[in-house]
């Protein structure tokens, strides 16, 4: 494998379709699309200053590594690449691509970062920004925290464990989604998604856990938390809280410590179909 070290490089196309090579302590410069269509590359402490630095790659490693800001769009069509240790400052970065691992990363500008992708390992990774994550297939992560709007919309088959996640209407359009050990925090959470379920998570949603097939949570606490599951089918919840208010479930069965109201006003909804108990009772209830 050929090495090049302490390079500044810069123009278009700086390494078009380079082949195995290990990339040292480099930075490339004012000059767009780099590394496009590069194969079996290691890059260790480079900088990319600018746009499109890794598109239709293949088996790339990045260690100790910034993408600055104007780095943009970078990693697009690209597959098996794995960053670690890295700061990761531009947008829109990950597009249509797949086989990414992210270990130790931080990203500042995560805005419409890691859409339509598949087979997506996140551990111990810092993301802020809106919609991300959306229409990705295949994704673990751990030890994740991330601070932005929208987050995972359209996404499948999500596994999440010891995360943070501060996202108004997150899981949207989902399917196969499991949330284990979390804190999520933000209005709306999970409409129009089925076969959801959290364990051992608080989760504070006005209206959140509506619209939604097949959800499950386990014991999980609802922190101000009203107007839950409306118009949702098939529900399994262990609620080890107080609900504010719960409204027009369409079928399952919420247990909580208390809940506040119980809404049933949609003549529609057989409210039969839906059992609810609280601790604080003896007996079943299904409206108030």
């Amino acid at each position: 494998m050929k090495t090049i070290n302490q390079e500044f490089l810069t123009g278009e196309r700086a390494l078009f379709k380079a082949r195995d090579l290990q990339i040292n302590n480099t930075t490339f410069a004012d000059g767009e699309s780099p590394l496009k269509e590069s194969q079996h590359i290691a890059l260790n402490q480079v900088i990319f200053k600018w746009k499109y630095p890794l598109w239709y790659s293949q088996h790339i490693t990045v260690d100790n590594s910034i993408f600055e800001e104007m780095s943009r769009s970078g990693i697009w069509y690209t597959k098996d690449i794995t960053i670690t240790n890295s700061t990761l400052q531009a947008p829109k970065l990950f597009r249509r691509a797949s086989q990414i691992k992210l270990d130790h990363v931080h990203m500042p500008h995560a805005e419409e970062t890691l859409w339509h992708s598949t087979d997506i390992e996140l551990h111990d990774v810092q993301a802020a920004g809106d919609y991300f994550g959306m229409n990705n297939e295949n994704i673990q992560a751990s030890d994740f925290n991330l601070v932005g709007n929208y987050a995972f919309d359209g996404a499948k088959n999500i596994e999440i464990h010891n995360a943070t996640l501060m996202t108004k209407d997150a899981f949207w359009n989902c399917e196969n989604v499991t949330v284990y050990d979390s804190q999520i925090i933000g209005e709306y959470l999970g409409w129009n998604s089925k076969h959801i379920r959290f364990v051992n998570c608080t989760i504070e949603s006005d209206q959140g856990l509506c619209y939604m097939d097949d959800v499950t949570l386990e014991n999980c606490t609802l922190l101000n938390t009203d107007l839950a599951f409306e118009y949702c089918r098939n529900i399994d919840a262990d609620i080890v809280s107080t609900i504010d208010s719960v409204k027009n479930p369409i079928s399952g069965k919420i247990h909580a410590q208390a809940i506040g109201q119980i809404i049933m006003d949609d003549p529609e909804i057989d409210p039969h179909q839906t059992v609810i108990s609280v601790a604080t009772e003896s007996r079943d209830r299904h409206a108030v």
